[in-house]
């Protein structure tokens, strides 16, 4: 069982930056890729990117490439997101998961093993 508590969230001005912190429980954090995910009011869940265990790997969603960066510190068992060139359209509640299955199959379907509960990030105009 892994146990994810996002922090970091609050509302940033556009083109502001944030960084986004997920702690994770267990002791076998390195051997799981962990992900990011978004929901905007009335979408879907999306993807948002993704980094491999050992941190060797990391995928992206396309609107925010160039713009977020994944990485980890396994050694404090936390995931971050660092978003920079934040606009409206980030707006949403940032999801922090955790899997054991390779990072190329992760992010689509089936979900994510473990969830957190979310962090809020909205981008004023």
């Amino acid at each position: 069982q892994v146990q994810l508590v996002e922090s970091g969230g609050g509302l940033v001005q556009t083109g502001g930056s944030l960084r986004l912190s997920c702690a994770a429980s267990g002791r076998t954090f390195s051997s799981y890729a962990m992900g990011w995910f978004r929901q905007a009011p009335g979408k879907e869940r999306e993807f948002v990117a993704a980094i491999s265990g050992n941190a060797g790997s990391t995928r992206y969603a396309d609107s925010v490439k160039g713009r977020f960066t994944i990485s980890r510190d396994n050694a404090k068992n936390t995931v971050y997101l660092q978003m920079n060139s934040l606009k409206p359209e980030d707006t949403a509640v940032y999801y922090c998961a955790a899997d054991p299955r390779p990072l190329l199959l992760i992010g689509g379907s089936p979900p994510m093993r473990y969830w957190g509960k979310g962090t809020l990030v909205t981008v004023s105009l």
